[in-house]
């Protein structure tokens, strides 16, 4: 089965751009029908060791020493974050940060970590890439009830391409998205 987080119709995943909003509603792709499901109707059962991918709004305002300027977006994905890592999941965190073009230090996530890790309570692991094998790697070892923020995703042509391939590598990385 399949959870989607934030895809406006429920159907399975088309593009990476139906990913991009608050985390509130959730679609449940189970065989071939998808039925939307919000956040709270899902309990330990469907989510105790599931990976689950979360499209979240990370996309803060930082200073010219990479200090985070308002972290409104970081505390608004905080309650479904916590939701998800209270009932055993393994959280996966997708984002992006400014509108960089490919790989560039200053749009690197890391700077989100520790305000991340402290409003959740608990560390948050940040993988070099948002796919690849490493990736894998992290995704793999996520204990029930932690988090794993993916690199920006927007280091990726494809992920403003909305391109099918790249969701596709994305989305396989979790049980649930």
């Amino acid at each position: 089965s399949f959870l989607s987080i934030n895809i406006p119709e429920p159907s399975f995943l088309q593009s990476v751009s139906e990913l991009r909003s608050q985390p509130s509603i959730i679609c449940v792709k189970l065989k071939k029908m998808a039925t939307k499901r919000s956040v709270g109707t899902l309990k330990e059962a469907d989510l105790k060791g599931k990976r689950v991918f979360v499209r979240v709004d990370l996309n803060v305002p930082l200073d010219d020493n990479l200090n985070i300027t308002d972290d409104t977006r970081i505390r608004a994905a905080i309650p479904t974050i916590k939701y998800l890592t209270g009932y055993g999941a393994k959280v996966i965190l997708s984002s992006h940060l400014g509108r960089p073009k490919g790989v560039t230090p200053k749009y690197s996530l890391k700077p989100l970590v520790p305000r991340l890790s402290e409003l959740l309570g608990s560390e948050v692991t940040i993988a070099g890439d948002s796919i690849g094998e490493e990736v894998e790697k992290l995704v793999a070892q996520i204990p029930e009830g932690g988090v794993l923020l993916l690199e920006n995703v927007r280091f990726h042509k494809e992920e403003e391409k909305n391109d099918p391939e790249f969701a596709k590598k994305l989305a396989s990385l979790a049980d649930l998205y």
